[in-house]
């Protein structure tokens, strides 16, 4: 059983296992804090944890796909700027958005891309954030939600 074990495990690729071996705890320690992170009013800290919650499935998913080691941090550091986008997207009107989160990230991303975040990023930089929306838009679990569009 031991030998079907080992055998099992190396037809996997080699970032799978060794990513499948870090626990979300270890690849994004500091999530429960993003929200607090963003928060510009008391109100922020709430529509944070809804953001990190509409968050997590996708971050988790990126664990488990078998990418190089740096892909899933570039990744989780994007959309940490994404979640900041939206925190302050929400306040940029005399009033704050009343929106449920899940509309406001409609508005943000889309399949070629995510806003444009200012202070500008490098041409690079813009990039990887619009890589990393394209692949959270079209992350299986949101299809549903992507199609209320």
């Amino acid at each position: 059983m031991a030998a079907g074990n080992r055998k099992d495990r190396k037809k996997q690729p080699l970032t799978a296992r060794r990513n499948a071996a870090r626990s979300p705890a270890q690849y994004c320690p500091d999530l429960d804090d993003w929200p607090g992170s963003w928060q510009i009013e008391r109100g922020d800290t709430a529509v944070g944890q809804r953001i990190v919650a509409a968050f997590k499935p996708f971050l988790l998913d990126l664990l488990h796909q078998g990418l190089a080691r740096k892909t899933p941090a570039r990744h989780r550091d994007n959309l940490w700027l994404l979640g900041g986008e939206v925190i302050e997207r929400r306040h940029r009107d005399s009033e704050p958005d009343q929106r449920p989160v899940e509309k406001v990230l409609l508005d943000l991303v889309y399949d070629d891309g995510g806003p444009l975040l200012w202070p500008a990023l490098s041409e690079a930089q813009q990039k990887s954030f619009d890589a990393t929306c394209r692949k959270f838009y079209r992350f299986p679990a949101h299809g549903e939600f992507w199609a209320k569009r």
